[in-house]
């Protein structure tokens, strides 16, 4: 092999890996995140108020006339959303009467069980047991998280368990307009550019990733002081 032939055949390979590179970087740049958030910076920008929160959306939380409001986009069986889960609980107790909580379905569709859980939750709330079914899912992830079968009878289990009208339930869990409501959340969500979960906007503001409750009493703090 001449010196010259080396010399081009180096650089055709270095072009190509360079495409290569290039090209993976852009598709990871646009693929959903699997978990931890939209992005890991916090966000500067308000989003705006008409895709974060809708006259059906679900709160857990609720002030009059508070000046604050937190909104969650989550995925049951996320387990980012679980590690997440106490801290929101104990933003939403020692906020308790000051702001309002917000939660949003974002079934990520890398998870088989995610969206059937949302329909589940959905289906409890119109039975006045949203609360409920929310905990439930989170406390019970490790049981039926991360499955490639369907878990409906699992959830159906928890229904039973909270007392729900079981006809009612199932009735809502199959009604179109539920899953409709669930995808709702989730195309408001890519809207706002969310691609993982949890993602958290306090007052249309994003937070970092998987926010610590110091970060996140600090922005509430902010937006409550006169």
């Amino acid at each position: 092999m001449t010196k010259n032939l080396a010399i081009s055949m180096a650089l055709v390979i270095a072009a190509v890996v360079g495409i290569a590179v290039l090209a993976y970087s852009v598709d990871n740049r646009n693929a959903p995140a699997a978990g931890g958030g939209a992005d890991p910076t916090a966000s500067s920008s308000t989003a705006p108020e008409e895709l974060l929160v809708r006259e059906n959306s679900h709160y857990l939380s609720r002030a009059d006339d508070s000046q604050v409001t937190v909104v969650e986009f989550l995925d049951f069986e996320c387990e980012a959303c679980r590690a997440q889960f106490p801290i929101m609980e104990r933003l939403r107790e020692e906020y308790d009467g000051r702001i309002n909580l917000v939660i949003r379905y974002f079934p990520l569709p890398g998870h088989t069980n995610s969206e059937p859980a949302a329909l589940a939750v959905e289906a409890a709330a119109e039975q006045d047991a949203l609360e409920e079914m929310y905990i439930k899912m989170y406390e019970t992830q490790e049981e039926w998280g991360e499955s490639q079968d369907s878990r409906v009878d699992v959830f159906e289990g928890f229904a039973e368990e909270l007392g729900l009208d079981m006809d009612r339930f199932r009735a809502t869990v199959a009604d179109p307009a539920t899953l409709d409501r669930v995808r709702a959340d989730f195309d408001d969500g890519r809207q706002l550019g969310v691609q993982g979960t949890p993602t958290i906007y306090v007052n249309g503001r994003q937070t970092e990733s998987m926010p610590t409750y110091e970060a996140l009493s600090q922005a509430i703090d902010a937006e409550l002081e006169p």
